[in-house]
């Protein structure tokens, strides 16, 4: 039986499918916080603040504080202040989330390439020819790149929908310049997760749907994976290779088989 001190636990296609809980998501959750268990809500989506993505859990009835919501924006916000103090100004591809990042780090939020110190990000389901071609320009002018995540698809009960990263990978197209990345499967959102969290990195399970970014990440980082079926499609021959610690149906299924895990 492995040790597992805390879990960071996945939203799209973990807990939900667009504006439906998953099986078990509930009983799950209220699981945790009745054992005072260490975890938090993790997501590569950057589009809401925790307190939109609480009011969105809410309504699906799994009842959750926002301080244990952990979004790409956060990471973003983390890694600004830990890297770049002060004032800066950034154009920003993005919706609420990193809005509300970049206010509380104090920087302005620039429309015209000529202004911009750094181009930000994210998931923007109003993005258009305008922003794209503004980030472009400013990135050949020598803003700093930066992505929220690079995922290119999320699920949703009708199917894949395009991601941030199809929007990162247009402008990558045009300006050959790779940005930093802070989401899933790179190291940053865990870093500040598991400091958040305040468990042992090797003590902390990461569960979730995805094989590119949520196992393959945590076997890197040295946690314990948990996959489960819902969400992204994957193979029987795709996980066997992956290699997860456990492998559950969906969250419910982990939740009647937690003793399996503690």
């Amino acid at each position: 039986m492995v040790k597992i001190s805390g879990f960071l636990i996945d939203l799209d296609g973990t807990l939900y499918l667009g504006s439906e809980p998953v099986t078990g998501s509930k009983e799950f959750i209220e699981w945790l916080t009745q054992n005072t268990i260490p975890f938090l809500l993790l997501t590569n989506n950057s589009t809401r603040t925790p307190s939109q993505v609480r009011e969105k859990l809410q309504k699906m009835g799994i009842t959750v504080d926002e301080s244990r919501i952990y979004t790409s924006a956060n990471t973003l916000g983390d890694y600004l202040r830990e890297n770049y103090p002060g004032a800066h100004r950034a154009l920003v591809i993005g919706e609420d989330g990193i809005m509300e990042e970049l206010r509380n780090c104090r920087w302005e939020v620039v429309y015209e390439h000529q202004e911009a110190e750094f181009v930000i990000v994210g998931l923007d389901q109003n993005v258009n020819y305008k922003k794209l071609r503004e980030a472009v320009l400013a990135i050949q002018r020598g803003a700093k790149f930066i992505a929220c995540n690079r995922d290119s698809a999320f699920p949703t009960p009708a199917g894949l929908l395009p991601g941030a990263g199809a929007i990162v990978n247009a402008i990558t197209t045009v300006v050959g310049i790779e940005p930093v990345v802070l989401g899933k499967p790179n190291d940053y959102i865990i870093k500040y997760a598991v400091k958040r969290l305040g468990t042992d990195l090797k003590e902390t399970a990461i569960v979730g749907d995805r094989l590119d970014t949520d196992v393959l990440l945590g076997k890197k980082m040295g946690m314990i994976t948990v996959l489960v079926m819902t969400g992204v499609p994957k193979g029987v021959q795709e996980v066997e290779q992956a290699k997860p610690d456990f492998v559950f149906k969906d969250v419910g299924d982990l939740w009647n088989n937690i003793s399996k895990l503690l």
